[in-house]
């Protein structure tokens, strides 16, 4: 009887040891972890909000450019082969797209040395593909920015931390330090996570550009073959 008695006590203090409202334990909604960095979370949050504007507004325009007809270039070799130039000019200018402005630009300059062809459509290029990397700089600031101002909180929340330990003397009491450990811990922790994707975006961006770039330079080349072919 004693052996079952000691087995039910111990049954009965293991449930009390993982009740959370016997030890105290307290869940924190994500709003309310955010808010224990303080301040600091500000810029970190509007940097999170640059990085998700400037993420979907270039993926998007970045797509649309990548976007052409894949008959366009065979329509403008069949109107220069019929020297149908103005047909191709006005097929150019009908179509919005990089490759498109490159290669009217190209057919403006028919009738003049081919390397000035070319330099004026490298040119045309060169413009297309700063447009597409508009405000990329910006996000890859933004994924070396957001976690320095996380490192940020994370001094000033161990300078917080500390204070309150010097002042309290032989009298140390944990709840006193709560403040500044919650900011430096959820302001490192939300500055990486702002950084890491912000990063992620960055990189994902410039792949898709340099393959925009990529399709460019094969129609340019393709466009200088073109007129390169010996009239017959």
């Amino acid at each position: 009887m004693n052996n079952i008695l000691f087995i039910l006590l111990q049954i009965d203090l293991a449930e009390d040891l993982t009740n959370p409202a016997l030890t105290g334990e307290l869940k924190l909604s994500f709003w309310e972890m955010a808010m224990k960095g303080g301040w600091i979370m500000i810029p970190i949050v509007l940097l999170s909000f640059v990085a998700v504007y400037i993420f979907f507004e270039r993926f998007f325009a970045i797509k649309k450019a990548s976007q052409t007809d894949i008959n366009f270039m065979n329509k403008i070799k069949d109107y220069i082969h019929d020297d149908k130039i103005e047909s191709a000019l006005a097929l150019c200018q009908s179509t919005n797209s990089p490759v498109s402005r490159m290669i009217e630009k190209g057919l403006q300059r028919i009738g003049r040395p081919l390397n000035d062809i070319n330099a004026a459509i490298e040119n045309v290029g060169n413009l297309e593909i700063t447009k597409l990397e508009t405000n990329l700089p910006t996000l890859a600031t933004v994924s070396g920015a957001a976690p320095m101002i996380g490192f940020l909180g994370t001094v000033m929340g161990m300078i917080q931390a500390f204070y309150s330990m010097s002042m309290a003397g032989n009298n140390i009491d944990v709840s006193r330090l709560a403040d500044g450990i919650y900011t430096a811990m959820v302001t490192t922790v939300a500055g990486l996570i702002v950084g890491i994707l912000a990063y992620l975006a960055y990189n994902i961006l410039v792949a898709k550009v340099e393959k925009v770039v990529f399709q460019l330079e094969a129609n340019t080349s393709e466009f200088m073959d073109l007129l390169n072919e010996p009239v017959e």
